[in-house]
């Protein structure tokens, strides 16, 4: 009896290692001639630890392509003509009110072989809110996206806001999600600021690197017009196209 009250009082001095809920702001050295973009060792040990990624493997010139979709604006058909025609698996980050507003949308992105991906339901700063409130935004996004198509699950996460805490991701990674970050991107979310397709077209090429997961938003005219270009000039360079599944090893 001695021994186990000692023991008990052994478990009660080991230290406990807190689990921050410091909100963090995604960020990253963008990449550039062909050099990955780079997160720094404190978020890459971080991302691994709870089975998230932003990035492939530096060794092989295969790349993600990934569009968030927050509202539509009249130009995810176009962009899903565009795959369809050039064969490219992509993966659609979706919130509550697109699935709401765009019903059909969603259910061709399926039936063509995209990815949802989870991009919560109320669009909230996921570090201000509780555990249990991360997951219900969560799974109200993935029960709908069930009931309009054939995927049933939703597995792949992205932030709102890329703002996230290592409690949001632990939180997550503990109710089946994996959280899917990006390493290119270019500010395209303003709809009413154009800069034309060709503009998108090189802020793309130029951060472009083995690996890279590539975030565009759907609402940017920019990028619609200027993902044919795209994706046939990455394959004359010798890059593949594959879907989060071949990221994360699913």
């Amino acid at each position: 009896m001695k021994q186990f009250i000692l023991f008990v009082v052994f478990l009660f001095m080991l230290p406990v290692i807190a689990v921050s809920s410091e909100a963090i702001h995604w960020g990253f050295q963008k990449g550039a001639d062909g050099r990955p973009a780079e997160a720094g060792g404190q978020l890459d040990q971080m991302l691994a630890e709870y089975n998230s990624f932003y990035k492939g493997s530096p060794k092989k010139k295969v790349v993600y392509l990934t569009f968030d979709n927050g509202y539509e604006n009249g130009h995810t058909n176009t962009i899903l003509d565009t795959l369809k025609k050039e064969k490219v698996p992509a993966a659609f980050f979706i919130t509550g009110h697109y699935l709401e507003s765009a019903p059909e949308l969603v259910k061709r992105m399926v039936k063509e072989g995209h990815i949802i991906g989870n991009h919560s339901w109320h669009h909230y700063d996921l570090t201000s809110v509780p555990g249990s409130t991360v997951i219900e935004e969560m799974k109200l996004v993935e029960d709908q996206v069930a009931k309009l198509t054939a995927q049933k699950k939703t597995p792949y996460v992205r932030p709102p806001r890329g703002i996230f805490s290592e409690n949001v991701l632990k939180t997550a990674e503990k109710a089946g999600y994996t959280h899917v970050m990006w390493s290119l991107a270019y500010v395209d979310w303003y709809a009413d600021q154009p800069k034309g397709k060709d503009y998108a077209y090189n802020e793309i090429m130029k951060q472009i690197h083995p690996g890279a997961v590539i975030m565009l938003h759907s609402v940017s005219k920019d990028n619609a017009e200027a993902l044919p270009d795209v994706i046939r000039d990455l394959k004359k360079k010798g890059y593949t196209f594959k879907s989060l599944d071949h990221l994360a090893g699913a």
